[in-house]
């Protein structure tokens, strides 16, 4: 059987990429396509096993490195355009675009889905609101687009994976289709305790508007005193730098053991938008790191049998 695998996109190391990485264990001669792929070696090695994904080609659009997501309007026909004919089985893995994959008749789709398209469905006017009069304006009729397609595509995929029970709602209440809820990995044992922790608080994320990383420093910027470590890369970096005072340290995007070291020693790990699952409480609460978070959706709703550590 051959097989082959759609992501999104391949830009850092993430929560997607880590479910990626356990398909490739999974199926070593899997083929894999993406709109861009940006990996570095690093990355690249630790997810993919070192290989490289076939990709659109937004992959050589201007400035796609960036700004791949200044190309959203083009999406659906990048996603549409790649051709996976010669497959038996098609798993995607998405959280935008991938589930779009074109496939023929006696193809089997399966749906990894971390979310429908979060800005153009749940957070639209979150997303919106981050953006300049006349790039709303110009946003409005796009996302419409996008929603009509990604409703239109969901014929395409023959089974549904949620990684959480928000998720499966969602696919629910927006696509019409059942899913079966399959928890994304964490690696626990990578993510174990130390004996002191340090006097600094910690979070990690991809600096999105939909991650409230704002909120987060309009907080800590109220106590001087209390000092945090923000860990991650992404388009809102300079305008959220902007809003910091010294108290907060912005280490950028850091290899994974930079990253285990901080959330071992961190006073709490904070997350406050309304996550998917949230995979870093995971790991922040197998350092024995308290996770303060908001209570609602993926961390409460998945999360909330797990009592060694939340604090909402």
């Amino acid at each position: 059987m051959k097989i082959a695998l759609v992501q999104d996109w391949f830009v850092v190391n993430g929560g997607a990429e880590k479910v990626v990485r356990e398909i490739v264990q999974l199926y070593p001669d899997i083929a894999i396509f993406s709109l861009v792929d940006f990996l570095n070696e690093e990355d690249r090695k630790y997810i993919l096993n070192g290989k490289q994904a076939t990709t659109s080609f937004i992959q050589k659009l201007p400035f796609a490195k960036k700004h791949y997501r200044n190309y959203l309007p083009l999406f659906p026909t990048a996603i549409e355009s790649m051709d996976l004919s010669e497959f038996d089985l098609i798993i995607s893995s998405s959280s935008a675009v991938a589930k779009g994959i074109k496939k023929n008749p006696g193809q089997i789709h399966i749906c990894y889905c971390h979310s429908p398209v979060r800005y153009a469905w749940d957070l639209e006017e979150e997303y919106l609101s981050q953006l300049s009069w006349i790039k709303r304006q110009l946003s409005k009729p796009v996302l419409k687009y996008i929603r009509k397609w990604d409703l239109s595509t969901t014929k395409r995929v023959d089974f549904f994976i949620a990684n959480s029970r928000n998720i499966g709602e969602r696919i629910s209440r927006i696509y019409g289709r059942p899913s079966k809820v399959v928890y994304p990995p964490v690696d626990i044992k990578s993510f174990y305790p130390v004996e002191k922790k340090e006097d600094y608080y910690f979070t990690t994320l991809r600096i999105v508007p939909y991650k409230k990383l704002d909120l987060i420093i309009e907080t800590f910027n109220q106590f001087p005193d209390k000092k945090l470590i923000v860990c991650g890369d992404g388009p809102s970096l300079n305008k959220i730098k902007a809003l910091a005072k010294q108290n907060i340290q912005f280490a950028g995007f850091v290899n994974r053991e930079t990253l285990i070291k901080y959330m071992q020693k961190a006073k709490a790990f904070i997350l406050a938008a309304e996550e998917d699952f949230g995979i870093t409480s995971i790991e922040a609460q197998s350092c024995c790191t308290p996770v303060i978070a908001y209570k609602k959706r993926g961390v409460f709703r998945d999360c909330d049998r797990r009592e060694n550590g939340i604090v909402f």
